[in-house]
């Protein structure tokens, strides 16, 4: 008697090809694993710096006020202001590099000593001072000690500092850039060729940060009586770039 066999257990040629196809893509990246060795790099740092001279310098300056009541106070300041504002248009700076950059009324109060047992007596309001200030932008620098002597002159009785800096730092800071991968770049070349490898192509560039200049201040001043124009000297502020770059090793 002859067996029969089941079609159900007859496996098609196709079915197989099927399956040994999958298996081979299985296996497949697990072999790749095991045969590409890692790329060998190497990581650099670069620094970039350019000095510059500042381009533009801004001033704040104000009048300060007190008088027995806060009307009395804003009209004596009011006053003197009108002519600090006249000053600065006489100096030659334009109306949009002139800006109000604080404007306060504020009460006087007196403080008792103390009194034997310690305790004090409630403060009382014996006057009132009104402050105005503005903020000017001085694009000729050799005019700035002539804008400060202008600005006493009229009447303001305290400028907050003078502060340089420059305007457009981009296309400094792009030089600094520059600068820092040229950097990168020489070193990288003297260490891969102190270890006898080559330089391949470039992997990654990363920036960190970098620095921009912020402004340079002169200390606050009172001043009561300018005399001549005031000497200033705005003197060389540095731009920095820093970056790091990954390198394939031949």
């Amino acid at each position: 008697m002859r067996a029969r066999i089941s079609p159900k257990f007859i496996a098609h040629p196709a079915s197989l090809a099927a399956a040994f196809a999958a298996a081979l893509m299985l296996a497949a990246p697990a072999a790749l694993a095991q045969t590409v060795e890692p790329k060998r790099t190497i990581t650099v740092q670069g620094e970039g710096s350019v000095s510059a001279k500042p381009d533009t310098a801004s001033v704040n300056a104000g009048v300060l006020a007190e008088a027995k009541t806060a009307r009395e106070a804003l009209t004596a300041n009011t006053e003197k202001m009108t002519k600090v504002f006249e000053a600065i248009k006489n100096a030659g700076i334009k109306e949009e590099d002139i800006r109000t950059s604080g404007f306060s009324i504020n009460a006087k109060y007196s403080h008792s000593p103390r009194k034997p047992d310690g305790t004090h007596e409630d403060p009382k309001i014996v006057g009132y001072r009104a402050s105005n200030n503005v903020t000017v932008i001085i694009r000729d620098l050799d005019n700035v000690g002539g804008v400060l002597d202008e600005l006493v002159t009229a009447g303001a009785n305290n400028v907050n500092g003078v502060n340089f800096f420059i305007e457009n730092p981009q296309s400094l800071m792009d030089d600094a850039r520059r600068i820092a991968v040229e950097d990168a770049l020489r070193r990288a070349t003297i260490l891969a060729g102190t270890a006898g490898a080559n330089l391949g192509p470039v992997m990654t560039i990363s920036e960190n940060g970098g620095y921009r200049p912020q402004p340079m201040m002169m200390r606050s001043m009172a001043m009561e009586d300018a005399g001549a124009a005031v000497p200033v000297a705005a003197g060389t502020q540095e731009i920095r770039s820093n970056v790091n770059i990954v390198i394939e090793l031949e």
